[in-house]
């Protein structure tokens, strides 16, 4: 399961708080991030955040990017999986399409064919994007990252993208307002969550 969303939105908020749920539950859970939840990822992280890196290729940096969630996908995602874990990240492959594709104007179906590759074509059941206006989420920060700083035209091709990809799918995604209060939006999706898990359960009925 993977949140998505612009900046500021409340996504590690809603990652704990959906770990919590489903500990409480009684499942294994792995709750992860992306970028930078490995040692290599660390340090791409450092690379593509820091604003002292500067100004990148758009291209390198789609790279990095896809990088990182090779290394994160291999030695996070699918172990945890394997033994039985639900995975619940915080930004995956869709952050890569709404940020390096639209936010940098590549061509989205380059990215996703290089992203797709890199994390083996592994998707969520769900996705749920957090839908918050730029100026909102971006206002939430005193200091910005290399990504946080770009212009409010960068953060509204993203958000574009974002709601264009649940649009084109809505059966894989729960598009909520981050406006909310955070216990609704909790409860949302909990309530989406909860008919997934309990197919998960049946399927595994010998």
């Amino acid at each position: 399961m993977c949140f998505e969303g612009g900046e500021g939105a409340g996504k590690s908020t809603q990652s704990r708080a959906l770990r919590g749920w489903l500990e409480a539950e009684g499942y294994q859970v792995v709750l992860t991030y992306e970028p930078g939840d490995t040692a290599v990822g660390r340090e791409l992280r450092r690379i593509v955040l820091d604003p002292a890196t500067g100004s990148l290729s758009d291209r390198t940096e789609a790279l990095l990017y896809a990088a990182d969630k090779a290394e994160h996908v291999d030695t996070v995602v699918l172990p945890a999986l394997a033994r039985g874990a639900v995975v619940v990240t915080d930004r995956y492959v869709d952050s890569t399409l709404a940020y390096q594709g639209a936010g940098r104007t590549l061509a989205i179906e380059e990215v996703e064919a290089v992203a797709r590759w890199a994390t083996g074509d592994l998707r969520p059941h769900l996705t749920v994007l957090l839908d918050l206006a730029p100026e909102h989420g971006l206002g939430r920060f005193h200091e910005r990252d290399r990504i946080e700083g770009e212009s409010v035209e960068f953060h509204e091709r993203v958000r574009a993208a974002f709601l264009g990809m649940a649009a084109a799918s809505p059966e894989h995604y729960l598009v909520l307002d981050a406006h909310l209060p955070a216990e609704q939006i909790s409860e949302a999706v909990r309530a989406r969550v909860l008919p997934l898990l309990v197919q998960a359960r049946a399927g595994a009925t010998p």
